[in-house]
């Protein structure tokens, strides 16, 4: 019978992203988007309950809100092996996990293949910038590199709000504040607003979950301060079509006009299974200017995606075609860039 500190090990020392505990199974972990057991031998559901109430225990958190609603977020550290990011869930009235696991160090971003024009948003001074794309794809760790490029350069007062916090910054050039929600504060909306009076220049919004904390996070970005934040949404146009959708049908005119003025930059990012069986991010990259303001406020943001091809030469680029640069570059099969596309029978043609 394993011991969770071994499944823990196991998962550092084989590079895991995830480890997944759910009863019925083995335990097993996720390499480069393949799920692998770890051992044969199936836990049943009092083997899987005594797995994560020591997860509980190592974070010294009570079980109340799991046991109360069902599921629950936390992170913890174990000394000189990683920091864990744990989600805990009920299926079929048995308790599981999942346990995605952090690097104490933040990542260097040039061996994750971050582009030098998304490092470069650590010199925007004020306005919005959205890190966006589905679950898994990378989002956390380039707000970190962001956020760490900013500490090592700017004298600045960064607040970052997270549920959980993932990436642990150490003070370098910036002082940086890390409030985790639940935990330091009640919830990202009243975080937010208290942020504003704690004299921050970079704000880190983990996520943006209902209108009154995006027009929040609007404000303060309009006010002065550089707003970094998350949405899970997949591409540009989404993005801002969910900014904008989730406000009542009387404000969305306004919230336009509001978006158009504040927004900075939009990356949108996926990993794709590369030809030697790992894993390669794609990037979309927007920046604002005048023909995608005007787009924003005219409602016309279908018509976004032809901007940003059109702005080669303001660093912009399109998923389609930073795909399209993986394929001819031999990293990743024919397959894999038409099954990752935004439009499939485009990229088929420019493939030739």
């Amino acid at each position: 019978m394993a011991e969770l500190l071994d499944y823990l090990k196991r998962a550092v020392a084989d590079q895991a992203s995830d480890l997944f505990i759910v009863a019925g199974g083995p335990v097993c972990e996720k390499l480069d988007k393949r799920m692998c057991p770890i051992g044969e031998e199936r836990i049943l559901p009092d083997e899987s309950e005594r797995l994560i109430t020591d997860l509980y225990a190592r974070a010294n958190r009570s079980m109340d809100r799991y046991l109360h609603c069902g599921d629950d977020d936390f992170s913890f550290a174990v000394g000189g092996l990683a920091r864990f990011r744990v989600n805990t869930y009920r299926q079929r009235g048995s308790l599981a996990a999942v346990v995605r696991v952090v690097s104490f160090d933040i990542p260097d971003w040039q061996a994750l293949r971050i582009p030098p024009q998304v490092m470069d948003l650590a010199n925007t001074a004020h306005g919005m910038v959205l890190v966006t794309g589905t679950a898994g794809s990378g989002k956390s760790t380039t707000q970190a590199c962001i956020i760490d490029r900013i500490n090592a350069t700017r004298d600045a007062h960064i607040i970052t709000l997270e549920d959980p916090i993932e990436y642990l910054h150490r003070d370098k050039r910036s002082i940086v504040s890390q409030r985790e929600i639940a935990i330091d504060t009640e919830d990202y909306l009243s975080a937010l607003r208290a942020c504003l009076r704690q004299a921050p220049d970079v704000i880190l919004l983990g996520e943006m979950r209902d209108h009154e904390t995006i027009r929040t996070a609007m404000t303060a970005a309009e006010t002065g301060h550089l707003l970094i934040a998350t949405l899970h949404t997949k591409g540009t146009v989404n993005t801002i079509d969910r900014i904008v959708d989730s406000f009542p049908s009387g404000q969305q005119g306004q919230v336009r006009v509001q978006l158009s003025m504040v927004l900075r930059t939009v990356v949108s990012q996926q990993l794709l299974p590369d030809a030697k069986g790992g894993l390669v991010p794609a990037y979309e990259i927007m920046h604002m200017n005048s023909a995608i303001r005007s787009l924003i406020r005219d409602s016309k943001s279908h018509q976004i995606d032809n901007a940003i091809a059109a702005g080669g030469a303001e660093g912009m680029i399109t998923m389609d075609q930073s795909i399209l640069n993986l394929y001819q570059a031999g990293e990743i099969t024919r397959e894999t860039a038409l099954d990752h596309a935004d439009n499939p029978e485009q990229l088929l043609r420019r493939m030739g």
